[in-house]
């Protein structure tokens, strides 16, 4: 790919390649657009197949934390940090150490949190080169389950606009992912008495601890999720996994999940789901909880205002759906345009110099 071209089609500011000759640190940060504030956006640590399929990965993924960040309301940008090799052999705390370090070099316009294959324990490590790291323990810690109740707000929301009952208890759900933010919404969807909950899951740890804990959750394999005959259908897994392979399958009215970058690609398969009379909640504000959670942490972290803040995400998805519905566009595209719409007005509300 023609990376300045890419950078330059969607207005990226930075693409950061760096490397670590004592551990063997070798990592790519991504600063999308640091209009509203310093981009924040996860480490993740992924056994990639090649410097291409990261690069890609973290440009997709920092893009969607612009987004993310300004349809959340919060004062912050969109960034990335991607890390490439097998996080069962190369994780270490000089390891962790190195990365903070390069955090440390970008002077507080990108701040990390983990991700994918990285945890808080890691981000301790981080933290003793860096003050540029959140998601620290003692502070807002696993963003996983506070993810989940952003999501599962999300779905009621859905619901309400399909269905015109946000009454859990009502629907039957599949999930597709039960690792992290998948395992605490399922929890959810059961302590809200939902009629049918099932799951698919590739990991077999994940796969025992549901089936021991909420033996009523009905294992599918992954192949099968796609297509039961349920009310929502939501992803906790990976992106991309709605396409035109996937999206004929599905019988969900609603898709509201977890999973960063759902649609394989937004300007196709956002259309596609509309056509199909599916509801989509776009990824990048129903799994907003994460972020909302970390960013208190900049601020001095209370627990019960960043959950007052992520159930905002209810509200939030509700006037999304009516702009979809009063441009007769399909929602992923609302929602960039009311995530644009405040990176604009609080750009141009900056016009004016005012020192503080």
């Amino acid at each position: 790919m023609n990376k300045f071209d890419y950078m330059e089609k969607y207005g990226y500011e930075q693409l950061v390649y760096f490397y670590d000759k004592t551990t063997g640190l070798k990592g790519i940060t991504c600063i999308h657009d640091t209009t509203l504030g310093p981009a924040l956006g996860g480490t993740r640590l992924w056994n990639y197949a090649s410097e291409e399929e990261a690069v890609l990965d973290v440009l997709r993924l920092a893009r969607g934390m612009t987004f993310k960040a300004a349809a959340a309301g919060l004062n912050l940008g969109g960034g990335k940090t991607v890390l490439i090799g097998d996080a069962t052999k190369v994780k270490s705390e000089a390891y962790f150490r190195a990365l903070g370090r390069y955090v440390q070099s970008l002077n507080g316009r990108y701040i990390t949190a983990e991700d994918v294959n990285t945890n808080t324990h890691d981000m301790d490590y981080v933290s003793m080169e860096t003050s540029h790291v959140v998601g620290l323990e003692g502070k807002s810690g696993n963003p996983s389950p506070i993810t989940a109740l952003g999501v599962f707000h999300g779905i009621r929301a859905s619901l309400k606009t399909a269905f015109g009952s946000d009454d859990i208890s009502k629907f039957s759900f599949a999930v597709q992912g039960a690792g992290q933010t998948g395992y605490y919404l399922i929890k959810k969807l059961v302590e809200a008495k939902a009629k049918k909950i099932y799951f698919s899951e590739i990991n077999p740890g994940h796969i025992a601890r549901m089936n021991k804990e909420h033996p009523e959750v009905e294992f599918v394999d992954p192949d099968k999720i796609y297509e039961l005959d349920v009310d929502v259908f939501s992803p906790c897994a990976f992106g991309a996994i709605l396409n035109d392979v996937t999206i004929p399958k599905l019988k969900a009215k609603v898709v509201a999940g977890s999973a960063n970058n759902a649609l394989f690609d937004e300007d196709k398969h956002g259309p596609m789901l509309k056509e199909r009379g599916i509801l989509y909640a776009p990824d990048f504000v129903i799994n907003a909880g994460g972020v909302i959670n970390v960013y208190h942490e900049l601020h001095g972290y209370n627990a019960d205002r960043a959950i007052r803040d992520t159930e905002k995400i209810y509200d939030r998805l509700l006037e999304i759906f009516a702009i979809a519905k009063e441009q007769n566009t399909h929602t992923q595209e609302a929602a960039k345009i009311f995530a644009k719409n405040r990176i604009t007005t609080i750009n141009l509300m900056h016009a004016n110099y005012i020192p503080r």
